[in-house]
């Protein structure tokens, strides 16, 4: 082999040798960049990963955050909407007691009116009366017309003195010890035959729970279903730190236990979303509904009224469900109507229409909260409309006040309400804040000028005022009597409404030795 040759071979090798080392060490430095960019991906796939993490977890915080400010919003004005209810139903109050005051005033202006004109014409009669008597006597006796006068003016005026004085007040003791003896008794066999309890009502209810937990169902995922909830039943949902347990809140009592009645069905069901509540809701209605015209029959059934219509049946058990301060409008109902019946067979009046009276005197408070007006007005129409007789009507329309009661029935059922709006218990406050008030009452009128004694009655409803005559005279007893409601309203605070009455008297008296 030659020289050539060989160094041929050795270029060649060499060349080989370089290629080789090339090629492995560009083989090397592919894998090692196949390693870094797999190692790569994996990384921006982790981080991707964990940035989608945080991006869902202060997604969620945020949302949380929305639905706490959202849930203390509607709490806010939860409260905003019962201090408006509170001041609308003030204002309410103060209206209606203004209308009343203005109506009775109205009504006494109309009586004076009557009053004056029949004792104009009495006068114009008496004035004929004395003339002709005057003539006839100066006719036969010869006297003159000043003498005949004085004589026979004076010989009346002694007899008629005499006989009258005697008459009067043999009849007026007579008929005092009588009246109060028989109005004692009747009243009070009455109530004795019509005692009942008295049981305060509140405006919310409590619902028990088996657990927490159930209250996050309740509200659901942002605060779905407890939205739906009271959108459908229009009460207030509140759920607050109290342990195991939530409180519906609503004015409405019909309302109230409509959702009480659903919302222990969802717990005892489990289910808890907007399709189910609505079921439930539905089918509570329909379940109160049932219960109202049940309570309406069994009412009338025990009352022994027949004839009664169906919506005024109707009317009646949702009275069921609806209070007046602290009473059961229905079982006040009730008791008014028992006793309106037992005085009514005392004094040989109509027992029949007076207990029917009794029974719907209040039926315009089934639905007051739904009509404009007062619940006298709203159920002397409502009586009307479903053909209950006139006397019924008149007896609706005088048990507070606002027309004159001119038949016996209409009186008794009058005073059974006041009897059994005056029931301890009746009204929602302690018997130290009673007494208070009512002292308090007294105070108010006998701080007026005139004034001699002052006494509250009716359970502080009515404050009757007596006055000097010597100092006050019938006009002044209007503004006085007015003057008297106005401080009682700006100083004191007292359910319903309080009427003042001005009682003026003069009074002669003489001894026979």
């Amino acid at each position: 082999m030659s020289l050539d040759t060989v160094w041929i071979i050795v270029i060649v090798a060499v060349v080989g040798a370089f290629a080789g080392g090339y090629a492995a060490r560009r083989y090397v430095a592919e894998s090692k960049v196949a390693a870094a960019e797999e190692r790569a991906r994996r990384i921006v796939e982790e981080a991707a990963k964990e940035a989608e993490g945080k991006r869902r977890e202060a997604l969620l915080e945020a949302k949380e955050e929305v639905l706490r400010l959202k849930n203390e919003a509607e709490r806010e004005n939860r409260e905003r909407r019962q201090d408006l209810q509170r001041l609308e139903k003030r204002l309410v109050q103060k209206t209606e007691a203004m209308e009343a005051k203005l109506d009775a005033i109205q009504k006494r202006e109309e009586g004076l009116a009557r009053k004056e004109a029949e004792l104009a014409n009495l006068r114009g009669e008496l004035e004929r009366i004395q003339a002709a008597r005057l003539a006839e006597l100066e006719k036969v006796s010869g006297l003159a017309q000043e003498e005949a006068r004085q004589i026979l003016l004076t010989e009346v005026e002694k007899e008629i003195q005499q006989e009258a004085a005697m008459i009067i007040r043999e009849m007026e003791s007579r008929a005092k010890e009588d009246g109060d003896r028989r109005a004692k008794e009747i009243i009070a066999l009455a109530i004795q035959r019509s005692a009942v309890d008295q049981v305060g009502e509140t405006t919310v209810s409590v619902i028990p729970l088996p657990n927490d937990e159930m209250k996050g169902r309740i509200i659901g995922r942002e605060g779905r279903n407890i939205r739906a909830f009271e959108s459908l039943t229009g009460v207030d949902l509140i759920i607050d730190d109290t342990p195991e347990a939530v409180i519906l809140s609503s004015f409405d009592p019909i309302r109230r236990e409509v959702a009480r009645l659903a919302l222990e069905r969802l717990i005892s069901d489990g289910r808890i979303h907007p399709a189910r509540i609505e079921e439930m809701v539905e089918k509570a209605q329909k379940d109160i509904d049932r219960q109202i015209w049940e309570a309406g029959e069994q009412v009338a059934f025990e009352a022994g009224i027949p004839g009664l219509h169906e919506e005024l049946i109707k009317l009646l058990g949702r009275l069921r469900f609806r209070t007046s301060y602290g009473q059961n409008v229905l079982r006040h109902s009730l008791e008014v109507m028992h006793l309106a019946g037992h005085m009514a067979a005392e004094l040989g009046a109509n027992v029949a229409l007076a207990k029917r009276a009794g029974l719907l005197h209040d039926i315009g408070k089934a639905i007051d909260r739904e009509m404009e007006g007062p619940h006298v007005a709203i159920g002397v129409e409502l009586a009307r409309k479903y053909g209950e007789n006139p006397e019924v009507l008149h007896a609706i329309a005088a048990h507070h006040g606002d027309e004159e009661p001119h038949t016996i029935e209409a009186m008794v059922v009058q005073a059974a309400d006041a009897i059994s709006a005056a029931r301890p218990g009746a009204r929602r406050e302690t018997l130290e804040a009673y007494i208070k008030r009512l002292t308090r009452l007294e105070e108010i009128a006998n701080s007026f000028q005139g004034v001699e004694k002052a006494y509250a009655v009716q359970a502080g409803r009515e404050i009757r005022v007596a006055v000097k005559p010597e100092r006050v005279d019938d006009l002044h007893m209007v503004r006085l009597a007015r003057d008297v409601a106005k401080k009682i309203e700006s100083e004191l605070e007292y359910p319903g409404q309080v009427k003042v009455i001005i009682i003026r008297e003069t009074r002669a008296v003489e001894y026979a030795k």
